[in-house]
């Protein structure tokens, strides 16, 4: 969106018209604080997109049946030690249960219980940051079109002006309006699409854990019931 709105101004340009460059060298203000705003945008979905790819990698359930074989087999530190494996949160909660096998069902939940209060809010960070950063991109937009529009028939209004130069003025006034209000809105549709995807990516994931925990402790549980720990 932003690489069409650029590929215009240019195109602009080259033909003598009103170009974004232009818009930037009469009021750069607004137009450079939501080019700001895009650039924290931009690295907010590159941070989360990374880590809930990155972290959250871990097929929970095919790791789930290679933990129960270990676990039914009494191999309760073979099962420790494939949980240390790597860095990932889906492990760590896991062998928060594994850890306390031994020590009853209460114990067990009160571990996992612990440990996925401390994984869940990571998931969700920084992605509610979105919905703000629209409407903050959006209000700077608007802000910029009626800046620009207020000075464009103020300097209309000039009596000095030719036809001609009202004429140009009010073309590149309303041009700057104009662009001021396709970069907050563009930011804004952006922010709101990448929010929808990492939202809902991150509530597979919470969903995810919760079943992880699940089925972890009722396995521990029915273990240790049976007295093989």
């Amino acid at each position: 969106m932003f690489v069409a709105l650029l590929s215009e101004g240019k195109a602009a340009a080259g033909g003598g018209g009103n170009s974004l460059m232009e818009a930037f060298k009469e009021n750069p203000v607004f137009l450079s604080f939501n080019l700001v705003v895009s650039a924290i945008v931009l690295a907010v979905v590159i941070e989360r997109a990374v880590f809930q790819l990155g972290k959250y990698r871990v097929n929970s359930k095919e790791f789930f049946a290679q933990i129960k074989k270990l676990v039914t087999a009494g191999n309760i530190d073979r099962a420790i030690k494939l949980c240390d494996a790597g860095d990932f949160p889906t492990l760590q909660l896991v062998k928060a249960g594994l850890t306390n096998a031994s020590k009853g069902p209460d114990e067990i939940d009160a571990a996992m219980s612990e440990k996925i209060g401390e994984l869940k809010p990571a998931v969700e960070k920084r992605i509610g940051a979105l919905w703000s950063l629209a409407n903050i991109a959006t209000l700077i937009g608007l802000l910029g079109t009626v800046v620009g529009l207020i000075h464009t028939f103020g300097a209309v209004s000039d009596p000095n002006l030719s036809a001609a130069d009202r004429q140009r003025v009010l073309a590149n006034g309303i041009a700057e309006a104009m662009y001021n209000t396709a970069m907050g809105l563009g930011i804004a549709v952006t922010c709101m699409i990448a929010h929808l995807i990492l939202h809902q990516r991150a509530k597979n994931i919470q969903h995810d854990l919760d079943a992880t925990q699940e089925r972890v402790f009722n396995l521990l549980t029915i273990q240790t019931r049976s007295g093989n720990f």
